[in-house]
């Protein structure tokens, strides 16, 4: 079974901002594979389902960002689960222009608290991820007022088309073929 956690912050008042592209994906995925995302368990939204003949468990953890490390700890624990093995963790990334993607097998958390999280909870920061560009934040603005803010009407086509790719990364990545991915979406 394969964990897809998608990082984002709970509630409307955080729906379409830049923090949240995790859990746009997540959506597009349950979407695509016909899982429905409503069971309330580890902190998280969870849906069970197929992805490529893999059973997948989608995750939005629902602690707020800088703690998603709680929520998928806990998801780990319970199902006993090989974070290298069994983990893809898709979030944002502001070194990244809107619209690209970027696979790693593993990493530090290079900034971002949600990743420091899960790095912290999981015990290791060996596991896959997806990065989404959601660009760099203006010159004088703070880091989070930029990344809970929303996209122009340009950006979101761009992202969208991001989060189309990611789709595609995941359903490789579930059947053992990150190296292409990396390949193909890198």
């Amino acid at each position: 079974m394969f964990v897809i956690a998608g990082l984002g912050n709970p509630s409307l008042r955080y729906e379409g901002t830049r923090h949240n592209v995790g859990f746009d994906v997540i959506d597009m995925l349950a979407d695509k594979y016909n899982v429905r995302i409503r069971e309330k368990k580890h902190k998280a939204l969870c849906g069970t389902g197929v992805i490529e003949g893999q059973k997948a468990l989608l995750v939005k953890p629902q602690t707020f960002m800088n703690l998603s490390g709680e929520s998928i700890g806990a998801v780990l624990n319970y199902y006993k689960l090989n974070p290298e093995s069994q983990l893809i963790v898709i979030y944002d990334d502001v070194s990244l222009a809107p619209g690209r993607i970027r696979i790693r097998k593993k990493g530090s958390a290079g900034g971002h608290n949600g990743i420091k999280s899960i790095i912290s909870h999981a015990g290791t920061q060996e596991f896959q991820r997806i990065k989404v560009g959601v660009g760099e934040k203006p010159e004088g603005w703070d880091l989070a007022d930029y990344v809970l803010g929303r996209f122009s009407k340009a950006e979101r086509k761009q992202v969208k088309d991001a989060f189309e790719r990611a789709c595609e990364a995941v359903a490789l990545m579930v059947q053992g073929k990150t190296e292409q991915a990396m390949n193909q979406f890198n």
